[in-house]
Parts: structure tokens; sequence; C-alpha cells
């Protein structure tokens, strides 16, 4: 019985991360023909097309009336974009430049969005109302990015090496789109089915499960897209797309989970952790995206340390 459910996670993990990375190539491939600008396509398209993993996971665990499941989702996944990810795509770029007001004042806006959760459950619950409040966040975000967005006039090229002119490679594109989401509602059901037993089997809360074995697997899809960003010379991509799926994590995320079924939290110390080293992260990635013009390798050894130290204290803490 053991090996069955270990055996559902891991496929519904490896399936997970196949259909993100669908959705990202399709999504490129989409953004190419509409010719949509470059900050907008990471900030927005790709940050939501990242997202959707938790997205599903966060729907499926309220729907079986688990959503801390879904936030431990939320904060781990939260944390390893801002330091894990950040940290593996400064090394690979060898430094990534954070200059321009408009991205350090993004910067600003993501940690106090990833802090916004967290100041609403000190009432010891999140309920229908916060999460509202997070999902009316989210608009307010995307009005004050979208009023600034005739400040990034770069239009999105091919620098993935396909030229999508044609109107049934696009068609094409959304078939691929819609057989990612699909694929993502299923493995989401198998991940929280598996997570579910598993938790329960080695007396692990699911809010430190989802912090650190689900939220790994979801994020497979923004380590692939920063990277292959970079590789193709789009550096400018990758903090677009990492601060907007922190973003839409902890507000449409949050906000969608906790309108099916509300959090109550009736022991804080399962949570602790997180709350701590999602605020520490934030801050971290607020002073390095603002001192120097640019993310350094020293800063990315900084941020893979404070997540060696997350999931270490998790461990030790369960």
């Amino acid at each position: 019985m053991l090996l069955l459910y270990i055996s559902i996670f891991i496929i519904s993990c490896l399936v997970l991360v196949r259909s993100g990375t669908w959705m990202v190539r399709s999504l490129t491939r989409i953004a190419q023909f509409l010719k949509w600008k470059e900050f907008i396509v990471a900030s927005v398209l790709m940050a939501f097309a990242t997202s959707l993993p938790e997205l599903f996971v966060g729907i499926t665990s309220a729907l079986h009336h688990k959503p801390e499941l879904s936030f431990g989702n939320v904060i781990g996944s939260n944390i390893i974009n801002l330091t894990l990810i950040v940290g593996i795509c400064v090394l690979v770029a060898r430094g990534l430049k954070t200059e321009g007001v408009i991205l350090q004042r993004n910067a600003i806006y993501t940690a106090f969005l990833a802090s916004l959760p967290i100041l609403l459950m000190l009432d010891n619950k999140i309920s229908r109302v916060d999460g509202v409040v997070l999902l009316l966040a989210l608009i307010l975000y995307f009005y004050n990015l979208i009023s600034r967005e005739e400040t990034f006039t770069k239009v999105f090229s091919d620098s993935f090496n396909r030229e999508w002119t044609h109107l049934k490679l696009f068609l094409k594109d959304m078939g691929m789109f819609f057989l990612g989401i699909l694929l993502l509602l299923l493995s989401a059901e198998g991940i929280v089915f598996s997570a579910s037993f598993l938790a329960e089997f080695v007396s692990l809360p699911l809010i430190i499960v989802g912090a650190l074995i689900v939220a790994l697997g979801t994020n497979i899809p923004e380590i692939v897209f920063g990277i292959k960003a970079i590789i193709m010379k789009h550096k400018e991509m990758v903090l677009g797309n990492l601060m907007g799926s922190v973003v839409i994590n902890s507000t449409l995320v949050l906000g969608i989970t906790f309108l099916i079924y509300p959090l109550e939290i009736p022991d804080f110390s399962f949570y602790a952790i997180g709350i701590i080293f999602t605020i520490f992260s934030a801050l971290l990635f607020v002073i390095f995206s603002r001192t120097g013009k640019e993310i350094s390798k020293k800063e990315a050894f900084i941020l893979l340390f404070v997540y060696v130290i997350f999931v270490a204290f998790q461990l030790f803490i369960s």
C-alpha cells in the first residue's frame, strides 16, 4: 500500500512538471504570435503559467477540506522562488541586473504581498473575506503594473528559436495549453491524495509536506523557464517571472483556496518556521535587488544558504 501511494505521488509530480513545462512552451509561442511586450509576458503571462501547479493544488486541497496543504505549498514556493531559484539563476547568469525604478518598486510590492497572507492569519484563521482581500490585492497589483506598461517598450521577439506566424500553429499551441491544464488538474489530484496519506504515515503535518515536498515539485517550471530565458539572452525576464509568481501564489492561489474552504489555525507552531523564513527571504530579496543594481553571485550563495537552513529547520521541528 505504501509503495502504491509513493508511486502515485512520484508519477503525479512528474506529470505536474511535464505539463507545467508544456504550459510555459505553448504560452511562450502564443506570446510570440501575439507580439506581447517582454515585461508583461514575464510578469503576468509566464508568472501565471508557472503558478498553475500551485493553483490547481490549492483548488484540489480546498475541495478536499485540506487548505493547509495549499498554504504550506505557497509558503514553500515563495521561499523557493526568492531564495533557491533566484540563487540558481544568478549563478547561471553570473549576476542579474536590477536596474530601474519600476523593477525595484515591484520588489517591494512582491515582499508586501508575500507577507499579506501572514498578516491575515494573525486572528488564527484565514476566512473567505480574507480570500476576497487577497484577490483585490492582486487586482490592484495588476492595475498598477499595467498602468506603467508603457515604460516597457521592448517587444517579445523570437528568442526561443521558433517563429509562429501561422494560425494553424497558433491553434496547436492553444490545444497544448488546454491539454496542460487537464494534466495539471489530474496530477494535482494525485498529489493531494497521496501526500495526505504519506503525511499521516510518517506523522508529518500537511503544512510541512506542502512546504517542502509539494512546493519543490510545483516550482520546477520556474526553474526551467529561468534557466531557458538566461540561455536565450533574456535575463531581464527571470526576475519578472519570479516576482509575478510570488504575487500570484500569495493572492490568486490562496484567495481562491480560502474562498472555497477557509483555514483554521489551532496551533501556530507548525506555521512559525514558514512565516519567519517568508518574511526574512522577502526582506533579503528587496535588499539585494536595491543594492549595487544587481543581485551578485555572493548574494546568490547567501540566498541558497537561507533555503538550506529553512529545510533543516522544518525537518528538525517536524
